[in-house]
């Protein structure tokens, strides 16, 4: 029998979700968040043409292209991926696709990650977390039953510059924000008052599972006050929506999250 994906479909503004996969479209104005074992990929639509923002997991593929067949779009639409950063939940498939023939950029202090995905450095160690905050478990589960111990590097990824626009469709602002990881970026789209904001500030943790607006737990985080530090460039976009790497849309504007992650602080 043939497996047909099946994705969330938006029902008179509610979103549903089946199995492991939720596209929630236009949660802002073309932008879709494509969702897949509790992290965020988006696509961003102009003139026929798309966007991918990160690339979620290795086995994320077939949601992906069902996402783009439920915009009537193909993967051929796909003008390129652009990662927020080089974790190996947000580089999932970027081998495959890049293999395919997609152009791929990151930011230079995130090429040696792109390159390694499980060397990366961190400011805590990640062995006790899951002993603390053990409802991180069945998430991280969720992550390696879809490819996160499999993930393949990427070497020669295009350079994002900083303060840049894209020439992509959406045409996004390169907002550096590091502290994540060296090199970790959002993405502006002042036209459409959103701000993709990555890993810089989530609204759901995977290391302790805490919700609301926040920076990821130092088991990830390689610099904890710098990215703190990082919240003042999303706050100054002044966008509406904040789409973040994991958990839901934010609506209730920028200035308001940033507020609430400073609040958090660090675990």
């Amino acid at each position: 029998m043939t497996h047909t994906p099946t994705l969330g479909k938006q029902r008179r503004g509610l979103v549903v979700q089946r199995r492991q996969a939720l596209l929630e479209r236009d949660v802002a104005p073309g932008v879709h968040r494509l969702q897949h074992a509790s992290t965020n990929a988006y696509l961003i639509e102009e003139g026929g043409a798309v966007t991918l923002v990160d690339a979620l997991f290795p086995a994320s593929r077939v949601h992906l292209d069902a996402a783009l067949a439920a915009m009537g779009r193909t993967i051929g639409d796909v003008r390129g991926l652009v990662l927020t950063h080089a974790h190996f939940d947000h580089l999932g498939m970027a081998a495959s696709l890049h293999d395919a023939g997609m152009p791929i950029w990151v930011h230079d202090g995130d090429r040696y990650i792109a390159a390694h995905p499980y060397r990366y450095r961190s400011a805590r160690s990640r062995l006790w977390y899951p002993l603390r905050y053990p409802g991180s478990v069945p998430l991280f589960a969720a992550m390696v039953s879809v490819g996160a111990l499999s993930v393949r590097g990427v070497e020669d990824a295009a350079a994002l510059e900083p303060d840049g626009v894209l020439d992509l469709p959406g045409r996004p602002r390169v907002v550096p924000t590091p502290g994540h990881t060296d090199g970790h970026v959002a993405l502006h789209m002042a036209d459409r008052d959103a701000v993709i904001s990555g890993d810089a500030l989530v609204t759901l943790d995977p290391y302790t599972t805490r919700t609301g607006p926040r920076v990821v737990a130092g088991a990830a985080t390689v610099r904890p006050e710098q990215a703190l530090a990082s919240l003042d460039a999303l706050e100054a976009t002044g966008a509406s929506a904040v789409l973040p790497g994991h958990g839901d849309v934010w609506r209730d504007g920028v200035v308001a999250a940033v507020r609430e992650a400073r609040a958090a602080g660090v675990d």
